[in-house]
């Protein structure tokens, strides 16, 4: 069952005050142990009613009054979205909120969700359930996974750097458990990097000298929104590289360049 945790709205949320770091922390405490349970699904807070606006349809035409809304208690700050076994489960979590919130006053609300099962078969639900089913499938992540000859951690490193990304994750052989098992000379190889580009992921590792294989068949295409950040990409990339296609413009970009770079990483930088 999914649950909602509404947090209602108070003066303080709708004059725009900040919480302070302390609430910060308390309430990333309190999400993390959602998200160690296996329960939290989402969650986020909300700017005060003056940045928003009411549309009231009247016979079908919509009547926009902008913010703020007199009524605080009835407005919502922020919401938690949780999956719980039962409604009991979901209050005892609920009953954990952090007391640095309002100073220990807030007031919080618990919704159900409905769920597809809840409600009757016809056209309608399925076409519902398809769109959640279209929904799902926009949420797969296809990241690419790169194998290198002993220099991972070096073009890693690079990667990071050039593509403003952050290495969440990197592990030697000599740091995983199965240390003991590889020769010495692998210890410093890495066996596993994870680099997050916020809307992506580049991962990879060294592979064992005598099952390195080098990239072949097989393009990064990397997608920018900016010309000249496309042309920085390319140029950072290309350096002591071998350049395929010459960064330009195409019938189909903006901006359009093909490159192997300097660790055998082949790519493809693209800005429609």
């Amino acid at each position: 069952m999914r649950f909602m945790i509404i947090r209602k709205a108070d003066a303080d949320t709708e004059a725009g005050l900040m919480p302070s770091n302390e609430l910060l922390s308390a309430m990333a405490q309190y999400n993390e142990s959602l998200i160690q349970a296996g329960m939290m699904l989402d969650g986020m807070g909300l700017h005060p009613s003056d940045k928003g606006a009411r549309i009231q349809f009247k016979q079908g035409k919509p009547v926009i009054t902008d913010g703020p809304f007199a009524e605080t208690r009835e407005l919502i700050a922020g919401f938690t979205l949780i999956q719980a076994k039962s409604k009991e489960e979901a209050l005892e979590w609920v009953k954990r909120w952090p007391a640095e919130d309002a100073n220990g006053n807030a007031c919080l609300e618990l919704r159900r969700v409905y769920e597809m099962e809840d409600f009757a078969p016809g056209d309608g639900i399925e076409q519902h359930q398809q769109n959640a089913a279209q929904l799902a499938a926009q949420q797969l992540r296809l990241n690419p996974y790169l194998n290198f000859n002993g220099n991972c951690r070096a073009a890693f490193e690079y990667y990071e750097k050039v593509l403003g990304g952050k290495i969440e994750m990197l592990m030697t052989f000599g740091e995983s458990p199965m240390c003991s098992e590889m020769p010495k000379d692998l210890h410093d190889l890495v066996v596993h990097v994870r680099l997050n580009l916020g809307n992506a992921v580049l991962m990879g590792s060294d592979a064992p000298p005598d099952r390195f294989q080098p990239n072949q068949g097989i393009s990064n295409s990397l997608q920018v929104p900016d010309p000249a950040e496309a042309e920085r990409i390319f140029n950072a990339l290309a350096d002591n590289g071998t350049i395929v296609m010459p960064l330009a413009t195409t019938f189909w970009a903006r901006k359009f360049g093909a490159l192997t770079d300097q660790f055998g990483i082949q790519w493809m930088i693209n800005c429609e």
